[in-house]
Order: structure tokens, then sequence, then C-alpha cells
């Protein structure tokens, strides 16, 4: 999470509370270390952010203090909640937990709606306990063109262990697609990320390259091509 999502971050649950919160818990809410939290207050009360407390105390947000608020219609609220929940169907649990993270936004200032539901299934969540990768891990691969080594099991239980070039995520309502360069047959490639059991971020990058080979990769058809591929990229 970049900083300023972060501080971002901080304002909506200090405002939110019911009670002081500890840089502890604020930490794990954000995933950072309580050094980085203490930072994160400190520069928030150096900009005028009405945040009192201390450290072994905690943290509360003066009452009174509110953030603009979203400009969107009626509709396009609607049109926000319902697509944020159609997140929980693609298995990417960061991706979730951001879309969680909005609606709270989105509740703060326009209360619940808890009439607007959307049914939860689709492709598997990326549990690493389970054995799958994390899908942000390789949205970040594909966002800083790194090179990835796939650990890859097809429907048949047969291993193969590929050096790909990351290039796209195709959300399917059953699966997530890795769109990927392989150096191994030198083709484009598509991986289910679920059958991904293992995905080492290598040194090697691709520098100015995803742009290029994103414009080869087929334009037309490119969701159904990606589709229609067989469960074993070969």
């Amino acid at each position: 999470m970049h900083r300023s999502n972060r501080l971002f971050e901080i304002i909506q649950i200090l405002r939110s509370a019911s009670r002081p919160m500890t840089a502890e818990v604020l930490s794990g809410k954000l995933e950072v270390s309580v050094r980085t939290v203490y930072r994160d207050i400190s520069a928030l009360q150096m900009m005028s952010t009405p945040i009192e407390g201390e450290p072994g105390i905690g943290y509360v947000m003066r009452r009174g203090y509110d953030l603009p608020p979203l400009n969107f219609d009626l509709e396009e609220v609607e049109a926000l909640r319902v697509g944020l929940a159609l997140l929980s169907r693609t298995g990417d649990s960061a991706l979730l937990r951001a879309a969680g993270r909005i609606h709270e936004k989105i509740d703060a200032l326009h209360g619940p709606a808890d009439w607007l539901q959307v049914a939860p299934w689709g492709a598997p969540p990326d549990d690493p306990a389970k054995g799958c990768v994390s899908v942000s891990v390789l949205r970040d691969a594909i966002r800083n063109e790194r090179k990835l080594e796939l650990t890859y099991q097809d429907e048949q239980r047969c291993q193969t262990i590929r050096t790909v070039r990351p290039l796209a995520l195709v959300y399917h309502l059953e699966c997530v697609m890795l769109a990927c360069w392989c150096e191994f047959r030198a083709a484009f490639r598509h991986f289910r990320t679920d059958r991904i059991y293992g995905c080492e971020l290598l040194e090697d990058n691709f520098a100015g390259q995803g742009d290029v080979l994103r414009a080869m990769w087929p334009d037309l058809n490119r969701w159904d091509a990606a589709a229609a591929l067989p469960a074993n990229p070969v």
C-alpha cells in the first residue's frame, strides 16, 4: 500500500472507531510495522489532522473532522457497490480486502445498502495456506515487469516449471488466467492461477517490453481466445 493511501486509511479507521486505537491494532489492519504507524500518525498530526493520543494509550480522531463527500450520484454509488461485491468472485484476496475498505468509505458517507446482494460463487480463493499463489504477487510482477518462475500443475497433475514474462490477468467467472510470454515455448501462454503452486520472483526484468508484448498479444477475440485455451498450457 502506498504511503498516501495508508495515511488516508488511518484517517478512515480512526473516524469510524468508537474507542482509542493503539498503534499495534492499526499496524495489524494496515499490514505494516508499528514504527511505520507512529511515523504516519506523526506526519498526519504535522498536517493539522486532529488526531489525539500517544504511544501505549491509543489514538482517536477529534469529533467533527470529515473528508469531502464522494461526488457520485445515487446510481453511480450503487454501481460501485455491486462492482465491488463482484470482486468476491475473482478469488483475488488482496482486491477483496481493498474492496472492503472502499465499501467502508462509501457506507460512512451514504449509509449501508444491505438490499444490494451479489452471490459470492466464482473462482476459488488464492489461499497460500492451501498451496495457491497470491494473485497480488502476480499483479505486482506485471506492474513492475519482473520475470517469474512458475511451478504449474495441469489437470492431469503433471508439473512443469516455466520462466515467464507476466503480461495480464484475465478474470473469468470460475478462474483467473495469467497471460504470459513463456520463454520455454517462445510463445504466449495462459496459466490458471489456481494451478500455480509455486512462484518465484526473479531478479531478471523485462522493463519496457510489457506494452510491446501486450500489443503483440492477440487483440481480436483476446478474452474468447484465453477462455477457449485448454487447461494445460503446452
